[in-house]
């Protein structure tokens, strides 16, 4: 047995044993797999773990951290202190992998799956990095992902995999730890297709390694899955748990080896029966085959980026330090745009979207086989392809819940990736979208057709409550504007924070209304209709609910009623603000209603009571859109009438 490899195993199982939980079995499987990528062919610095040209690993199967922080400490990432406090609050060793958290650590995993399709993103990203510098040389990293039996049964896997395939992504590699294991048992009542056959038909190169112990044999299919030309998929056969009395069976899956099971092992594997013991000469041994080959590389490297950087002019400099930082350079200060007539939000989304991408280098997206509907393809950014890989647009195919997960691959490279598609559809990226607000990555999801205003579609395509389960996702900024300005606003917004966003558009015409701002929106919720004199009752709106209450306010106070009519486009901003501030667009003691073509969960906390919540809180019916707002009691007229009932 290989020292390096005894010593990755036996220190995770003892961090496992420390912590009380864990997953020993893919350390015992996998742990020969993660020392030849890193003994042979990852490009790593510990003391620049960011270094944008180093080759990304990615824990796919995540419940394999203790292997993973094992291997870092081993390479001088992370300290022996930092293995015993293996998921410990406040430790940089969690339960699964983060990003931000871990040096050496690419992305968050934990959700199978998402690793696959988060590491397609994360080859695209380099493929079109590498045009970009291609004159100079400076991008050629791999990106490599290891991977479990339960991240090939998800299918956000197959849909990222068929796309990575019809790009031919060849510096995408799979490490499959095929071991015929899950942790309710043996995978033959689950998943018995023939998994390189699978990935032979959407054009991957595959490969099997026979027996996962071989460390030479594994060496020797990562060089052919280098020189393949395709994205490849590595088959290596193992045992999971290997070397346990439980070797082979679920028993080792999910939960800590006892005390009995961890001693035979280490006899087995000749080493002492410590925790925690550290072999020096292996460690030594490890860090000078990853230092001295990375180490030539990353010299080299630095010289091209020094020769690079010089030859550019000032202006071309203080262009690539804005790419760097991820940094449109766009103020909402200067309007670009000429005056703008009524017209659908997702319109003049797109306008906006088309003239940022003429700014900056920085976008990158496309949509599930929607961009005619979401109008968010890019005019002049070009088709990315296998014979394109400069292009701008993305052809996701109807593929929503992978398009999430590569996008944050691609957010995690550099750029400020978008995706879109109608906003019903948003429930099929909902993993992906939790990921990218976990991991705080400036992901811009574009949602259209936002409300039962688009008719004849039916239920299926009528958005009720999905624009409440996206508000109630922590870190993610939801967006409804109400017209153009705030359509602009909302982008720039977006954009400049670097968070992950929700953008919400509609389908049907609104008008460019005379309150509303382009600057305002970074506080979430200002006044677009002031009261004239005796403030009687304020109506709260987000998108084309903000033209019906203006109107209705206008309306009334021909009727005597005397009303305030907030915008409210990003109710997380707003409730970010000082109470000052908010007090002074909502002060107490005032009927206040909250009227959107939407779900009331989460509005209460706006309203006086209950009764002020003019919402849609069923399915809607196929029909024409005022036919179906009226038989929903949320036409105009119906909305108005309960107002002034109210009132």
């Amino acid at each position: 047995m290989n020292r390096t490899v005894a010593n990755l195993k036996l220190l995770g199982i003892d961090m496992i044993d420390k912590a009380g939980s864990g997953h020993p079995g893919i350390v015992l499987s996998a742990a020969p797999i993660l020392y030849t990528l890193y003994a042979n062919y990852m490009h790593v610095n510990p003391d620049d773990p960011n270094w944008i040209n180093r080759d990304r690993f990615v824990l796919s199967a995540g419940h394999g951290s203790a292997l993973l922080y094992a291997n870092l400490y081993m390479l001088g990432f992370i300290s022996l202190d930092d293995l015993k406090k293996f998921r410990q609050l406040g430790s940089v060793t969690p339960g699964h992998p983060e990003l931000g958290v871990t040096p050496g650590v690419d992305i968050s995993t934990g959700p199978l799956g998402q690793g696959i399709a988060s590491a397609v993103g994360m080859s695209m990203a380099s493929k079109r990095l590498k045009e970009k510098f291609k004159n100079y040389d400076l991008i050629d990293y791999y990106v490599y992902v290891l991977c479990g039996d339960g991240d090939l049964m998800e299918g956000v896997s197959y849909e990222a995999a068929s796309l990575a395939g019809t790009l031919k992504l060849d510096n995408l590699i799979i490490l499959y730890d095929s071991n015929n294991t899950s942790l309710d048992g043996n995978i033959s009542y689950s998943f018995d297709e023939d998994v390189r056959e699978r990935f032979d038909a959407m054009g991957w190169y595959t490969t099997l390694v026979k027996n996962g112990n071989n460390v030479n044999e594994i060496n020797k299919a990562i060089k052919r899955a280098q020189k393949s030309g395709l994205p490849s998929l590595i088959e290596v056969k193992t045992v999971l748990g290997d070397g346990s009395v439980f070797a082979g069976t679920n028993l080792v899956h999910g939960k800590p080896l006892d005390k009995d099971d961890i001693s035979q092992l280490k006899d087995k594997l000749m080493v002492p029966d410590t925790p925690f013991w550290v072999d020096e000469d292996a460690i030594k041994e490890f860090r000078s085959l990853v230092s001295n080959r990375t180490l030539e590389k990353y010299n080299v490297w630095q010289d091209k980026y020094k020769n690079y950087v010089n030859s550019l002019s000032k202006n071309e400099k203080e262009k690539l330090q804005k790419f760097l930082n991820r940094e449109i350079g766009f103020s909402v200060t200067s309007n670009p745009f000429e005056d703008i007539n009524d017209e659908a939000t997702r319109e003049s989304g797109g306008k906006v979207l088309n003239f940022l991408a003429s700014q900056t280098d920085l976008l990158f997206g496309g949509s599930a086989d929607l961009s005619s509907s979401t109008k968010t393809y890019i005019t002049d950014g070009g088709d990315f392809s296998k014979n394109n890989y400069s292009g701008t647009n993305i052809w996701f195919g109807v593929r929503e819940h992978a398009m999430g997960s590569i996008l944050n691959g691609i957010a995690e490279s550099g750029y400020l990736p978008f995706g879109s598609t109608f906003l019903s559809f948003s429930d099929y990226m909902l993993p992906a979208i939790r990921m990218s607000a976990l991991m705080e990555l400036p992901v811009t999801y574009i949602f259209t057709h936002d409300s039962m205003n688009v008719g004849e579609d039916g239920p299926t395509h009528q958005p009720t409550n999905q624009i409440a389960i996206l508000r109630s996702i922590p870190n993610l900024n939801v967006y409804r504007p109400a017209d153009f300005k705030e359509t602009l606003g909302v982008f720039s917004a977006a954009m400049a924070l670097k968070k992950p966003s929700a953008i919400i558009l509609s389908r049907q015409k609104v008008s460019q209304l005379e309150g509303t701002s382009t600057k305002k929106i970074s506080k979430g919720a200002y006044i677009v209709r002031k009261e004239k004199e005796n403030l009687n009752g304020i109506l709260i709106a987000t998108g084309s609910e903000v033209e019906t209450c203006v109107n209705i306010a206008n309306e009334l106070y021909e009727d005597g009623y005397d009303l305030r009519v907030v915008s409210m486009p990003s109710m997380e901003l707003f409730l970010k603000k000082p109470k000052s501030y908010r007090y002074s667009v909502l002060p107490a003691g005032v009927k206040t209603f909250f009227i959107e073509a939407g779900s009331s969960f989460g509005l209460r906390k706006f309203v006086s009571n209950d009764k002020y919540l003019i919402t849609l809180d069923s399915f809607g019916k196929s029909g024409k859109p005022l036919d179906v707002l009226n038989k929903m009691n949320f036409s105009y007229k119906k909305i108005k009438q309960r107002i002034k009932d109210l009132l």
